[in-house]
């Protein structure tokens, strides 16, 4: 049970939150975004210990660029970041059903939709990248009420009040702990589920390639697509310009039809949606989320080299 103080600790941040998001409603998105940008590079200088994080892990997956060119893609990250927070606060004002293509161009994931029209069983793999949150909100506008697998917030006040805003237009969000049964009802009922990917999996999960990297990856979205035969879309929505523009793109298209089921078949699919969610990326390395730790577990041979020590 939460202390006393951890609680008062709670109300602080709901409040704080709750008053930025009445001043946002103030002005127009342009501006608050604007502001946004700023404080992320205020952010950006005063935050070593997260600067110092995406700095190494943008020098190892771009071992070619400069310390200059890495430095820019680290700021500009850290204020996509605040510009994020800044739309998903005022998603509801700012994504209507009758207005939605103006903010999100869809023509090259259109085939896609199509498919999605006919009902087959289907997961969306995307990452921290661009905004993740307009691709189940804009999905729910379309009238694919997509179902989310989220990790709650450690405030519950705060998980609250967000999850109400990803719910408004129709999306459901499923806690990822326990979320099993209701992943595989999702399904049934012909409601794509949706997982944010690119999170690190623990000494469980797949070691798979990732900007030249192993990184853990979930074992579970292979075998559910496999279970379930639904066909996974990798991809994400990226910042056209500097305002609240974004272009979606699907990167890949699995289908579990293709593999034999397997403890192999679910390490290639894992593998594969992994790689796309790179080409994702690549689209805008700077709206990547590279302060968080991706590459935290390692593989079981680099683990047993670091104990076994030098020589």
């Amino acid at each position: 049970m939460a202390s006393l103080i951890q609680r008062f600790v709670w109300r602080l941040q709901y409040t704080a939150l709750r008053l930025a998001e009445m001043g946002l409603q103030c002005f127009p998105v342009e501006t608050n975004l604007k502001t946004a940008r700023f404080v992320g590079g205020l952010l950006y200088c005063l935050d070593r210990k997260h600067r110092d994080r995406a700095h190494e892990n943008l020098q190892a997956s771009f071992p070619s660029l400069s310390r200059q060119a890495v430095q820019r893609l680290a700021r500009r990250s850290c204020e996509h970041l605040l510009m994020l927070g800044v739309e998903v606060l005022c998603m509801p004002r700012l994504v209507q059903f009758n207005r939605f293509l103006d903010i999100l161009d869809i023509s090259q994931a259109l085939p896609y939709f199509q498919e999605l029209a006919t009902k087959r069983r289907a997961i969306l793999v995307t990452g921290h990248f661009g905004n993740w949150e307009l691709v189940g909100y804009s999905m729910s506008a379309m009238g694919f009420h997509a179902t989310s697998v989220a990790r709650p917030l450690d405030n519950p006040l705060l998980n609250r009040h967000i999850l109400r805003l990803r719910e408004r237009t129709g999306q459901h969000i499923i806690l990822k702990r326990g979320m099993a049964e209701e992943a595989v009802a999702a399904l049934h009922c012909g409601r794509p589920l949706a997982f944010i990917a690119d999170q690190d999996a623990g000494r469980r999960g797949f070691f798979v390639d990732f900007f030249g990297r192993k990184a853990s990856a979930y074992k579970s979205i292979a075998y559910l697509a496999m279970e379930e035969n639904a066909v996974i879309y990798v991809g994400g929505a990226y910042r056209t310009g500097s305002g609240f523009h974004y272009r979606l793109v699907v990167t890949d298209r699995i289908d579990p039809a293709d593999y034999p089921k397997g403890v192999d078949s679910a390490m290639a699919i894992t593998a594969r949606y992994t790689a796309g969610l790179e080409r994702t990326v690549r689209f805008a390395p700077d709206q990547y989320l590279w302060v968080h730790r991706r590459w935290k577990t390692r593989p079981p041979e680099e683990r047993r080299s670091a104990e076994r020590g030098p020589g």
